[in-house]
């Protein structure tokens, strides 16, 4: 792959296919199939084990910890109709801009 933006766009491809996969032969599937709740229940699992890892100083599990957040981040965002490029359209629009003046102009 050429870059880090076409494993995005791969991912998400994929992750779009997988919506019409059987959930017996598809982890993703099955992910969608159990619905919204499940799939925030493995983000908050990853979050957790990401945490855990850094508190650790293991940097190897660190990447692999993050890996798998990120990839259920993008289980939710297929779930929810949203793709990578939105995101990464957000954090463009938010680069060279003060984190406290962004923070500030959502009014949080």
């Amino acid at each position: 792959m050429d870059s880090n933006s076409d494993i995005l766009k791969s991912l998400a491809a994929i992750l779009e296919e997988r919506k019409g996969a059987d959930p017996d032969t598809s982890y993703v599937a099955k992910l969608y199939h159990k619905g919204l709740d499940a799939i925030l229940k493995k983000i908050g699992e990853e979050a957790t084990e990401t945490v855990m890892a850094a508190k650790d100083g293991d940097s190897k599990q660190v990447i692999y910890e993050v890996a798998d957040l990120w990839f259920h981040t993008l289980v939710l965002l297929a779930h929810q109709g949203l793709s990578p490029d939105q995101v990464l359209a957000e954090l463009e629009r938010r680069f060279g801009v003060s984190g406290i003046d962004e923070k500030s102009s959502r009014g949080t």
